[in-house]
């Protein structure tokens, strides 16, 4: 089965741009007197500017990386928190045509080191901390540095960003570029072992920019809070593209703690963000916390008005009605907060319910790396918790192969997807056939509406003695609500050795936040009501957070290894 999105009204059409340069230049232009950009460290202010000097700040960032020999078709690295420089960055090199290739800041510095020589970039902008401990592991030379937040003493090739840059630098057109032309390498999170470069095209981001930004229009009155890294797809688009585009005001969070979110919400009237499942969590624990801290009377009434609110918005988000229902919980989060893009990752189901009831809407959304940012995404009319939405305009998916439930590979099609791996041609052709499908390695299926839905990751997948496939994934979403910090589900080979041919189980790992033996107890019951086949064995308790990458993706294969220093005895009867 496949589907494709529909044509809907459309306020943006970036057909005659030749480039994001061209298409962002003419944006910034546009909305050159509103407030742009604002960065926070807690409650403290530590820059802002608005789209003049934004583009006054990038002009002198042009000029300085294209004296010190960036051209078109040069790869421009960039290491650095998210925050005005790194857009400031990332826009000059895009106006001299370079290739962007946006790396994560908190990476080991051996790591970031291989990807630099990997990619072949020769110019590099980054934060101090990082260039300190980066510049001893370098192994491929580079031409020039450019150091946010300097240290006391630089040495060649690194030099001060502030000082680096001209006092004045005029605006100039940008650099000529193809929409076929190269665009950024983006690597993964959490990228390890034999890198993956996804080569992205201007065509790529031009086509998602667009589709994205008529599926959700921002307002210039609109502000944008970004906490995910800006190297994340996700915040590079929805944090920097978008909001160019749209003319909207972005707001960078030094902290991705729960309390400062919530406080940048009240204070800045925040009306978007993106954010991965575990800081949606953070954000539910939050507003439970605070419904159950009302007077008994007032919590009745409000769950009322909860109730009520979830009728009304039944088929699509009302919010100033939700905000009149609910004005105690919406004043909390500074009354503004439209839309939150969820994805990255699967996102409870229960969570976006919840938020969704108190008249929230959560957007949630499938994409990967080597199809730009976004495959599908739910639009709202109606809300949906169980799937991940429907393909974005332009965008095909079908299901390969499906088995008698309709589960199958994912594959998608389109103007997104990318060139292929970066001098990795073998890896290329394992992925993109030559029809011009990426085989993403997710499981899915499609139901009635042409919601997608995902089941799992193929590489994740068990196949039990009696035949069976079980995705780890679909076992885990039977446990949502548990009284939990953190939970997943692992097969026990991946933690202990197994002999050859021996029969597959399945093993709980979790962090409890509730009493433990009602944790237990509830997850038993739970596991009673599973299929034979996707029963769990038991479980295994843990203290420390579970490993993640930056963006909080769950790095699975480090947890079995972590588990693997326990010893089967260990293992909780459910």
């Amino acid at each position: 089965m496949s589907a494709s999105a529909g044509v809907r009204e459309r306020a943006f059409d970036l057909s005659r741009c030749a480039s994001l340069g061209e298409a962002l230049d003419e944006a910034s232009f546009r909305s050159r007197s509103n407030a742009f950009l604002l960065e926070l460290d807690r409650e403290r202010e530590v820059s802002a500017m608005d789209f003049r000097a934004f583009r006054a700040e990038a002009a002198r960032a042009r000029a300085a990386l294209a004296a010190r020999g960036l051209e078109p078709g040069g790869r421009l690295a960039l290491l650095l928190a998210n925050g005005p420089r790194w857009l400031c960055a990332a826009y000059a090199g895009l106006q001299l045509g370079a290739v962007l290739v946006p790396l994560d800041a908190r990476l080991d510095p051996a790591g970031q080191a291989a990807l630099l020589a990997h990619c072949g970039a020769r110019h590099l902008v980054t934060d101090g901390p990082v260039w300190r401990r980066l510049e001893a592991e370098l192994s491929a030379p580079l031409e020039a540095v450019l150091v946010s937040e300097p240290l006391a003493s630089l040495s060649a090739p690194a030099e001060s960003w502030s000082a680096a840059l001209p006092a004045e630098a005029p605006s100039e057109s940008p650099a000529p570029r193809r929409r076929e032309d190269l665009a950024a390498i983006v690597y993964s999170s959490g990228t390890s072992g034999r890198p993956k470069g996804c080569l992205l095209s201007h065509e790529n981001y031009l086509s998602q920019l667009e589709a994205l930004a008529n599926a959700f229009p921002l307002r210039e009155d609109d502000v944008y809070l970004s906490i995910l890294p800006s190297n994340h797809a996700i915040d590079f688009m929805c944090g920097f593209l978008v909001p160019l585009l749209c003319g909207a005001k972005v707001v960078h969070l030094r902290t991705l703690r729960p309390e400062w979110i919530v406080d940048a919400l009240q204070r800045q009237g925040v009306t978007h963000l993106a954010a991965v499942p575990a800081l949606l969590s953070a954000i539910e624990r939050r507003l439970r916390e605070r419904l159950e801290g009302l007077e008994r009377v007032p919590a009745a009434g409000l769950r009322g008005l909860r109730r009520l609110n979830e009728l009304l918005t039944e088929r699509r988000p009302r919010p100033w009605l939700s905000r009149a229902l609910l004005h105690p919980i919406h004043a909390s989060l500074g009354g503004r907060l439209r839309t939150i893009f969820a994805g990255g990752a699967p996102v409870p189901a229960e969570t976006a319910r919840f938020l969704y009831g108190l008249g929230i809407p959560v957007a949630i959304g499938y994409g990967l790396t080597e199809a730009g940012t976004v495959v599908t995404v739910n639009r709202l009319d109606p809300f949906r918790s169980d799937t991940v939405g429907s393909p974005l305009e332009g965008v095909e998916v079908k299901i390969a192969t499906p088995d008698l439930e309709g589960r199958g590979e994912v594959w998608v099609r389109g103007p997104n997807v990318f060139q292929g791996y970066l001098e990795d041609p073998e890896l290329s052709a394992e992925v993109l056939d030559a029809e011009g499908w990426l085989h993403t390695g997710d499981l899915g299926a499609f139901d009635a509406t042409g919601h997608l839905r995902l089941v799992g990751r193929r590489k994740h997948m068990i196949v039990t003695a009696g035949g069976k496939n079980v995705s780890p994934e679909d076992v885990e979403a039977r446990f949502e609500g548990l009284d939990v910090e953190e939970l997943a589900v692992l097969p026990s080979h991946a933690i202990w050795p197994a002999a050859p041919g021996a029969d597959e189980t399945l093993i709980l790992a979790l962090r409890a936040r509730g009493e433990l033996s009602e944790v237990l107890r509830e997850a038993g019951a739970r596991n009673r009501r599973l299929p034979a086949y996707q029963r769990l064995a038991g479980a295994l308790v843990l203290e420390a957070p579970f490993p993640r990458t930056t963006s909080l993706k769950l790095k699975r294969h480090e947890l079995a290894e972590a588990l693997a220093q326990t010893p089967r005895a260990a293992l909780r009867a459910l």
